[in-house]
């Protein structure tokens, strides 16, 4: 008996966690989209829900004034994820790719990375936490990879070094 109550806690500890599903009546408010107009770039993204319900991240990514990328961050509470090993996302994309990103803490000026490409189909993208590379503006910085212990930040970006429009439609983000 106490063997099953224990594989029975155990079951119910590893049950996914949902970062964020959206629906039509989903709080954007702590989704930010941030371009390259920080550096003085002209890319120009915006992120709303449509009619579905579903997040869409869409806009322009520009090369002028040494621009290139958009991007969109969402910020929460810190949550603890060591029990958890990949990130399940849900998703439409445009054929482009993009990258997923976390951050362990809000303050880290690094963000870990994984790449990942689209097909213009509704899909499910798995990325491995452990396999998330840490990088600062574009370059990839020595030290371990994401160590999937704390979470307070998740996010999209695109900059693939060239000029085009883009459409990212999200559905849901949960770990596993």
């Amino acid at each position: 008996m106490r063997l099953s109550i224990f594989y029975a806690l155990l079951f119910l500890s590893l049950k996914p966690m949902v970062l964020f599903e959206f629906n039509v009546k989903s709080d954007l408010s702590q989704w930010k989209v941030i371009d390259d107009v920080v550096m003085g770039g002209r890319s120009d993204g915006n992120f709303r829900l449509n009619a579905d319900g579903h997040g869409v991240f869409s806009g322009a990514v520009s090369l002028e004034n040494n621009g290139g990328f958009s991007s969109l961050r969402y910020r929460f509470d810190n949550k603890k994820i060591k029990s958890y090993t990949k990130a399940i996302i849900t998703l439409k994309g445009d054929g482009k790719n993009y990258q997923f990103r976390t951050k362990s803490s809000a303050f880290d000026r690094h963000s870990y990375i994984a790449k990942f490409p689209t097909s213009g189909k509704w899909e499910t993208i798995e990325i491995k936490l452990s396999d998330m590379y840490p990088a600062f503006r574009g370059y990839t910085l020595d030290i371990p990879n994401y160590p999937g212990e704390n979470l307070e930040e998740i996010a999209f970006l695109i900059g693939n070094k060239k000029v085009e429009n883009f459409q990212l439609v999200i559905d849901r983000i949960i770990l596993d």
